[in-house]
């Protein structure tokens, strides 16, 4: 029996998806193309950054090499100037997923960004339009202004979001207030039903992850990430948070030296890597496999053929 055929759900021409999440460096890109490989599948991109086009080398986009090798898609496709969030990419890959198992291959979701995946296994609550001057008010706020705003609110919010991410902070700002309803119930359309599909988190070691962070931020110096930050001057609100791109923004006005700049961004990565393996952990029940013990994709897919259930 192929891969592809035991991944199947009970229309034997649907393969099931398969998420391959962990935390940012661990190694995703390179072990999910072998892997599609082996299944037979192809890759949706899984990350609110490599997403957006003009940022290849600060957002680690898989190389040419890889891209090569199977098919990938979502992955350096909006421009730097456009908003993408949850909902689009969940509607995008969705229709990635249903042309991917027309073919009769696998769809494989390779990314860390939670909250896409989340939205695409669970679904999103139907909110309503925030009012453009209620968005713009609080875009003016402050981060710290904007999470008292919220406190006061809605007392629970805080501790369900990311309070050190302005982003999130305001988002959940306009929902609170949108909706004059706690933030809780407004994600209680993600259900804790089974989703269909099939998962893995990849994780490390955490010397060898803080090392392979680490390298890899030497590598993007190398590969020239400094000009092509100063050449993304359009990069829109959305894109412009990936992490390095202020750092570096902030290197180019002279504001901090190269060492500090690349210390600044390998603190952020592993920090980010942090909160990432612990909330895929806590959102997903996917098996966990550790890659700092020689993980081999080829074992995965005869594993996952012999009938690794679903989440």
């Amino acid at each position: 029996m192929s891969a592809s055929a035991s991944l199947n759900n009970n229309n034997p021409s649907r393969p099931w998806p398969v998420i391959v999440t962990g935390p940012t460096g661990v190694g995703k890109s390179s072990f999910a193309v072998t892997l599609a490989e082996c299944l037979g599948g192809e890759i949706i991109g899984a990350d609110a950054f490599q997403i957006y086009a003009g940022l290849p080398i600060l957002t680690a986009q898989p190389g040419p090499d890889l891209l090569g090798r199977v098919p990938h898609h979502l992955v350096g496709v909006i421009p730097l100037e456009e908003t993408c969030d949850a909902a689009r990419y969940a509607m995008s890959a969705r229709r990635c997923i249903a042309e991917i198992s027309a073919r009769g291959r696998v769809p494989l979701l390779v990314g860390g960004t939670g909250l896409y995946l989340k939205a695409l296994t669970h679904g999103l609550a139907d909110l309503p339009p925030v009012d453009p001057a209620l968005r713009a008010e609080i875009a003016r706020m402050d981060p710290a202004t904007a999470l008292a705003r919220l406190r006061e609110s809605d007392p629970e919010a805080p501790a369900q979001i990311d309070s050190r991410n302005p982003a999130r902070i305001r988002r959940a700002l306009e929902i609170v207030l949108s909706t004059a309803r706690p933030l809780a119930e407004s994600r209680s359309t993600w259900t804790a039903s089974a989703p269909a599909f099939r998962g893995l988190i990849l994780h490390r070691d955490r010397d060898d992850l803080r090392q392979r962070i680490a390298d890899n931020v030497e590598s993007l110096f190398a590969a020239g990430v400094v000009e092509e930050v100063r050449a993304a001057n359009n990069a829109g609100p959305t894109a412009s948070r990936a992490i390095g791109f202020r750092e570096i923004q902030s290197l180019l006005r002279g504001a901090c030296t190269l060492s500090a700049c690349k210390e600044a961004i390998i603190t952020s990565t592993r920090r980010y890597a942090k909160r990432q393996l612990t909330w895929c952990r806590n959102q997903f029940s996917f098996p966990s496999i550790n890659l700092s013990q020689s993980a081999d994709p080829f074992d995965v897919a005869a594993w996952m053929e012999a009938g690794q259930p679903s989440a």
